[in-house]
């Protein structure tokens, strides 16, 4: 079984990468990556794959019975298509099976619906291809807080809207386990997965990272508005704007998600502690 996966110069990519070939070994895997250079430290055949050329995915995926597709980082507009210039070329190739890394989050109402809305399309594209089919729903990472750490300690304490909503976390390294599940075993075909652990507030993630990095953070909460005021200044408008919208999500409640964690793998899903120490003792 030869399986395929996009994006994997990015960390979600390589950590896939890295959990398949511990399941059906390096010669089964092929990476595939807009610029190659960067896959090559993943040790497995690497195939040239930009998202805005088809042509790039008719030869990418020949001979590949099933595909990871990595949702991409370009904006709304953009993202759909890219994702269908891999479904159609999947399809052309006599691919069996596509599994999509979606994400948790609402359709509506806050400045990530748009991200949001793009990936339940995407969905549907997948879900409407002909072939087999897993869409896993990734919660938010817990490494960008965990990257963070200098700067919240340097400000005292961890700054944004979502009040005491619940954010069920995740992580690049859970997630490689999940998919790599998902993709090497058929029982999951045709199923919609929440990858998440349990939902913590902000008032937890900070009272965590105290314990496991012996830090001393308060959560502050404030507006939407004055926070995303802040992101904008710091990140330009779209990035700012979508930080913001994640944020905003939370406090209404769109990423306290029942978990499907351990229907997709087996296990349960680690905790945040243990996500931390194991980030702690991997950097």
């Amino acid at each position: 079984m030869k399986i395929a996966v996009t994006s994997a110069s990015g960390k979600l990519g390589a950590s896939i990468v890295k959990h398949l070939v511990k399941l059906i070994g390096s010669g089964n895997v092929i990476a595939i990556a807009r610029t190659t250079e960067k896959a090559k430290h993943l040790n497995v055949e690497v195939r040239k794959g930009d998202y805005n050329n088809r042509e790039d995915f008719n030869t990418a995926l020949k001979g590949i019975d099933a595909v990871l597709l990595v949702s991409g980082m370009d904006t709304p507009e953009k993202r759909i298509i890219q994702h269908r210039n891999v479904i159609e070329a999947a399809k052309q190739n006599g691919v069996k099976k596509i599994v999509y890394t979606s994400i948790v989050g609402a359709e509506e109402n806050n400045a990530f619906s748009p991200i949001v809305q793009t990936n339940r399309q995407t969905e549907r594209d997948v879900q409407n291809s002909g072939l087999d089919w897993v869409i896993g729903r990734n919660g938010i990472y817990i490494e960008p807080d965990l990257e963070y750490i200098d700067t919240y300690v340097k400000d005292g304490e961890i700054r944004n809207c979502a009040a005491d909503g619940k954010c069920t976390y995740t992580s690049r390294e859970e997630l490689g386990y999940a998919y790599a599940k998902m993709l090497t075993e058929d029982k999951h075909n045709q199923q919609t997965y929440n990858l998440v652990d349990n939902g913590i507030t902000q008032t937890e993630l900070a009272d965590n990272i105290n314990q496991v990095f012996n830090t001393n953070l308060s959560f502050n909460n404030v507006s939407v508005e004055d926070y995303k005021t802040e992101r904008i200044a710091e990140l330009g408008d779209f990035m700012g704007t979508i930080i913001a919208g994640i944020y905003e999500g939370i406090k209404e409640g769109a990423n306290d998600v029942s978990s499907d964690f351990e229907k997709a793998t087996g296990r349960p899903h680690s905790s945040v502690l243990t996500m931390m120490n194991s980030y702690k003792t991997t950097t």
